[in-house]
């Protein structure tokens, strides 16, 4: 029987509906539920709702309004960067980069472009999960068309060096595409002065609703649509706003841009707090990934000697009432079970990329989940230890 103590320590993978969100969209599935492509009453004050939240959410990145394309998540929103640059550019070349460590979902739709005649080079990382500027210039020649290396690593949280991507990207006239599913909300995000021209945005990494998203598109940036119909998103992506889904998304993003600097550094202490207790209590503890450039909130560790054992680990620590993971949680739904693509990127073996736990804090951990997170775990290994030692 479960216990009564419940520690959510996975928001890297999604994260609590905040009250104050959900109190902001219950007008519009009741009150102010019109078509905001309809031209009475009900659809025009839906069409001002709209406008107003892409306003209000393009201020937040120092974007305007009509680049805002709003989305049904993160995972479409890098599909139409990917795709419809692709498409929209195949005359000017046929070649993309992309880093090593991309979120399923730009690998997978990279997969697929290779079978549309495309080339992608994927850009390889450091030990810490960083690109390498200098082998990014070299792989950029005069077929390609995009790069896309994404803000902050959704598994161990490593945090790119955007502003240079896309200063080398400007000088050498290539788009530059960045997924910001995990860092916007945590660290400030500036489309102009970090000179990027696309940029994937998601609700629930911030405690907002499921199924809502973005893609920033750089006025002037030829792209392709996927979607074709009624022409809503200014021609970009057709289908009827979910305005309820928008409102909650940006009531979560102006909730996090009051909150981040008080957040971000409460949320830091927690994660270098466990990692010091962790290190303290275990002599095989190591950290994937560079502490001092990465999300506050984030947390990637295996322990020597027990990788074997992490499935074994997270069900026990389930069985008390703490949620964690072992990677991305899309990286779940593979069938094949394979070691993160991640973690071997940065050059671990497939050993060690099986046995990883990811910890991400958030908005309602608080130092007592911490305390229970790290007593459980001792315990835990404690009874484990004996077996498979």
């Amino acid at each position: 029987m479960r216990t009564i103590n419940k520690v959510y320590l996975d928001n890297a993978a999604t994260t609590q509906l905040d009250r104050r969100v959900l109190d902001a969209m219950m007008p519009y599935f009741t009150d102010f539920f019109g078509n905001a492509s309809t031209l009475y009453a009900e659809g025009t004050q839906a069409k001002e709702s709209l406008e107003k939240f892409r306003s209000r959410l393009a201020g937040f990145i120092n974007a305007q309004n009509d680049e805002i394309i709003f989305t049904s998540g993160g995972t479409e929103a890098n599909n139409l960067a990917l795709k419809g640059i692709a498409f929209a550019n195949r005359s000017k070349g046929n070649h993309i980069i992309v880093s090593a460590i991309e979120h399923d979902c730009i690998l997978n739709t990279c997969k697929w472009l290779e079978t549309q005649g495309f080339f992608i080079t994927y850009l390889p990382v450091d030990g810490n999960g960083f690109v390498d500027l200098e082998k990014l210039s070299r792989f950029i020649n005069p077929k390609t068309i995009l790069v896309s290396v994404m803000h902050a690593n959704n598994e161990i949280g490593t945090i790119q060096p955007i502003s240079k991507i896309g200063k080398l990207c400007k000088e050498r006239d290539v788009y530059f595409h960045t997924d910001a599913c995990q860092s916007f909300s945590k660290i400030p995000i500036d489309v102009v002065s970090q000179d990027i021209s696309l940029m994937t945005l998601n609700a629930h990494k911030m405690y907002g609703p499921k199924g809502v998203g973005c893609l920033y598109v750089k006025k002037g940036v030829e792209i392709t649509p996927l979607l074709h119909g009624g022409g809503q998103e200014f021609g970009l992506r057709s289908t009827t706003e979910n305005i309820a889904g928008i409102a909650g998304f940006v009531k979560a993003a102006e909730l996090c841009m009051d909150e981040m600097g008080t957040e971000s550094k409460r949320l830091m202490t927690l994660r270098n707090n466990l990692n010091q207790t962790l290190q303290d209590r275990f002599e095989g503890f190591y950290v994937n990934g560079s502490l001092s450039h990465r999300l506050p909130n984030n947390l990637n560790f295996g322990i020597s000697g027990l990788e074997g054992e992490t499935i074994k680990l997270l069900l026990f620590l389930d069985e008390k009432g703490i949620a964690v993971s072992t990677g991305s949680a899309c990286s779940n739904n593979d069938t094949t079970k394979s070691a993160s693509h991640v973690l071997q990127a940065i050059g671990k073996d497939p050993f060690e990329a099986r046995g990883a736990i990811r910890i991400g804090l958030g908005r309602f951990t608080t130092a007592t989940d911490i305390d229970y997170f790290a007593e459980t775990l001792t315990t835990i290994i404690k009874q484990l230890k004996p077996i498979f030692s």
